[in-house]
């Protein structure tokens, strides 16, 4: 047959002939389906039949006379344009000898699926479509659940008049492509009855950073339309490539679901998810891991099809009457495949203002102007190029202006909506899901929309002062003295992964509990010492969760578990909690379990709460997270630190509870760590050392009990110094101990990164590590290289250069 074509008889090879969405499917169906990629059968028209139709009498003229006139920068103009191009290709005869071959192909597929007339997908592929430079992903349509050789007929011929979109005339004219050179092919596939299932997207690398040892996967119940198009907002999986697991899920609301039209005229049409359902996650671990495991393949089958690197979008489906997971889509991604990754693209705000809404973040840019807020795209014309667009959701309709605007809000969607793809695509800042951006913020108010923070995307009040960086990675030296980063929020963890750093040398589990859980430990084991409103908010906090404990473990494992992947195979050190009183009792029923304190500074905090009676519980959930993380999700490089240490005898008993939990130093390749913070891990260092395989010095907490000064006093900041003599002397004194034990041995606290004197000082004493804020890890690090030239005799390359 001329015009149609198997999609078993397609590879690659043939995208000139049925574009890169069915070429797509004949390569994993001919490559993958041995390595257990399970892809729906189907056949392609290919592009000679688009050729065939526009060949039909006066066709090619009527369709060139439509365009002639039109501005793609003028909206108006594209809307004219474009629906008199569509209507010369729905006007046109179909060829006959293209209607035999498609109608014979389709009783045939029916045949196979043991059906008269099966339901298809009709799906359009351009034969520009799908390249690593450029995304026409959604630029034409798609149509579901389509039965009966009529009904297949008419929606091919929608398919065809497609290609003239207003977004489709829009993306060429702005690419360069010639719209005559531009073909169609449509891909017709048997449905995936993922209306009785779920449904969704997947990246093999994480969307925002490209950090691209993830699979990051999104679903919805039902067919999958709704995601791409925003239309609800989807569950998040994390899946870690080198060990295949799952090391986060996100639950989110999936407020409506595509169904078919069972009896109607339409196809398919949304429904209302019940609220039992909408608790629970579509995926379970099994699933995300079947799914990253057949994404893997596809990636690496197209990085070696095309010689370098191919990180893929793939869209995937779950039939609900077999269970079976199939691939329905994939192609290049296309916002990361080509971004030079030695070079360190930062964005920070100089000032802060009042956060007015928050959502997901898209990328990690800055951007700010006038709000403009648009409830459909009927009114594109009165958007001003600059301001910040603000609605409900988006669709390739609002392509044309989405590539002037300064950055863009939407109140639904996930991270694989329309919206956060053609954001990235165009570097713009863009949150979506923000929940009520629409009722919030008010047209031509001035707003800022930051997206530099990690995953949280924020809009403030008014336009802030903000700024961009970029260092190139690849003129960072090498050094003696490993430089590690402070790590607190999880969310940031795979775009810092990109410093040229060696591991992280401080990640508080603090901010976790504070920011992901919430929730004090004990009144999650036991909510029945608190009251009834404590107990509804606990119940709120924890849907989707079989119990307390399960959701603390699980967000706990998530966050360390982020930042473990991002560094691997560099090592991670996760201190245990070291809250105080006061601050764990501003926790979610903390005020049920937290004594009252004097001093809370000096008081019930770290290790000696570990194996303590009002307490123990709590750390349980600790110890069972980080051996999950480890054990479970196969993240050995996660080194555990013991805070506030206050005696030998002390450390044995905190070990021997970890031990109860399966913790135990040295089995596993476990190492466990010790802050060095109070004099007497100073004094008693050979002692300690026996019973820890490294020190990390904490020098904020040092300095305040060497000097005897409340590290929070205002009236006492002046004598808060740790370049004070005694405190000097105790740096030197750990230094120097734990070298002589045989222990590692580094600093994570705020002295090396506000005095370059201590960084210069440690240096010269051997210290192993220095750990250090994000924001000046670089600079110290060339700091340290020079040094170390110096120490090693050679003349610094300042000096050479003013020789």
């Amino acid at each position: 047959m001329r015009y149609v074509r198997p999609f078993r008889t397609l590879s690659l090879d043939d995208l000139p002939l049925v574009g890169g969405k069915n070429a797509s499917f004949g390569e994993m169906i001919g490559s993958l389906a041995p390595l257990g990629v399970s892809v729906p059968d189907g056949f392609a028209l290919t592009a000679d039949a688009y050729r065939a139709l526009l060949d039909g009498p006066g066709v090619r003229e009527r369709l060139r006379g439509a365009l002639a006139p039109l501005d793609p920068n003028d909206v108006d103009s594209l809307r004219a344009c474009g629906a008199l191009a569509r209507s010369a290709l729905r006007e046109a005869p179909f060829p006959p000898a293209v209607l035999r071959e498609l109608e014979a192909a389709y009783a045939e597929l029916s045949r196979q699926y043991g059906s008269e007339a099966t339901d298809v997908a009709v799906r359009s592929s351009a034969t520009a479509e799908d390249l690593p430079t450029a995304s026409f992903a959604g630029q034409q349509e798609t149509y579901l659940n389509v039965h009966g050789a009529a009904n297949l007929v008419e929606a091919c011929r929608r398919c065809f008049a497609s290609l003239f979109t207003d977004r489709a005339i829009s993306y060429r004219a702005e690419r360069g492509f010639e719209h005559e050179k531009v073909y169609l092919s449509i891909g017709v596939q048997k449905m995936v009855r993922s209306d009785q299932a779920g449904a969704g997207v997947l990246f093999t690398l994480d969307t925002e950073s490209g950090f691209d040892r993830v699979v990051l996967i999104t679903a919805i119940y039902g067919l999958g339309e709704n995601i791409v198009q925003g239309v609800t907002n989807p569950d998040e999986y994390v899946v870690f490539k080198p060990t295949g697991r799952e090391i986060a899920r996100r639950l989110g609301s999936k407020e409506v679901a595509m169904v078919y039209d069972e009896g109607g005229s339409r196809g398919v049409r949304n429904v209302t998810v019940p609220e039992a359902l909408r608790r629970q996650f579509v995926l379970s671990r099994e699933e995300t891991a079947e799914l990253a495991r057949q994404a893997i393949a596809i990636e690496k089958h197209y990085g070696e099809r095309a010689g370098e690197p191919r990180p893929m979008d793939i869209e995937w489906a779950k039939d609900g009457p077999s269970g079976k997971l199939f691939i329905v889509q994939a192609r290049p991604e296309t916002a990361h495949s080509h971004r030079d990754v030695a070079k360190l693209v930062t964005w920070r705000l100089k000032e802060q203002g009042a956060v007015r809404v928050t959502g997901r973040a898209v990328g990690t840019q800055i951007g700010a102007g006038p709000v403009s807020r648009l409830d459909h795209a009927s009114q594109m014309t009165s958007f001003e190029p600059g301001s910040v667009l603000v609605t409900g959701m988006t669709d390739p309709d609002w392509e044309p202006i989405m590539r002037t605007a300064a950055a863009i809000v939407t109140d639904r969607g996930g991270r694989t909506c329309h919206a956060a793809i053609v954001s990235r695509e165009l570097g713009i800042p863009c949150v979506v899901g923000a929940g009520n951006a629409t009722a919030v913020l008010q047209p031509g108010e001035p707003v800022t929309v930051s997206c530099a923070d990690g995953e949280t995307g924020r809009v403030f009040d008014g336009v802030l002062a903000f700024e961009r960086s970029e260092v190139d990675a690849r003129e960072i030296p090498p050094t003696r003295t490993q430089i590690l980063v402070n790590v607190g929020d999880p969310e940031q963890a795979f775009a810092l992964s990109f410093l040229p750093v060696d591991g992280v040398g401080l990640a508080r589990e603090e901010f976790i509990i504070m920011n992901a859980i919430g929730v004090h430990p004990m009144a999650l084991v036991h909510p029945e010492r608190t009251d009834d409103a404590t107990r509804r908010a606990i119940a709120e906090k924890t849907r989707g969760y079989p119990d307390g404990a399960t959701f603390f473990v699980e967000k706990l494992a998530e966050g360390v578990a982020r930042l473990a992947a991002a560094f691997h195979p560099r090592p991670v050190i996760v201190r245990l909690s070291d809250f105080k009183t006061n601050e764990y009792a501003g926790l979610l029923g903390g005020a049920f379990f937290e004594p009252e304190e004097e001093n809370p500074m000096i008081g019930f905090r770290g290790a000696s709460r570990y194996a303590h009676d009002a307490y123990r519980e709590g750390f349980a959930l600790e110890c069972r997270a980080i051996k999950q993380v480890r054990e479970e999700m196969g993240l050995a490089n996660v080194i555990v630190m013991i805070p506030f240490c206050r005696s030998v005898d002390e450390a044995v008993r905190v070990q021997a509870e970890m031990a109860k939990h399966g913790l135990v130093r040295g089995e596993h390749g476990l190492e466990i760590y010790v802050m060095c913070e109070i004099p007497a891990n100073v004094l008693l260092i050979d002692e300690f050392a026996a019973h820890f395989d490294g020190f990390s010095i904490g020098s904020n907490d040092l300095t305040q009990l060497v000097l005897g000064v409340d590290r929070d006093s205002g009236i006492l900041a002046g004598a808060f110094d740790e370049r004070n003599p005694a405190v000097v002397k105790a740096l030197r004194m750990a230094v120097e101990g734990a070298r002589r034990a045989g222990r590692k041995i580094g600093i994570c606290g705020q002295a090396p990164s506000d005095h370059p004197a201590i960084a210069e000082l440690l240096v010269r004493a051997g210290i192993d590590s220095l750990s250090l804020s994000s924001d000046v890890a670089l600079a110290t690090r060339l700091r340290v290289a020079e040094l170390e030239r110096t120490l090693a005799g050679e003349t610094p390359d300042s000096e050479r250069r003013t020789a």
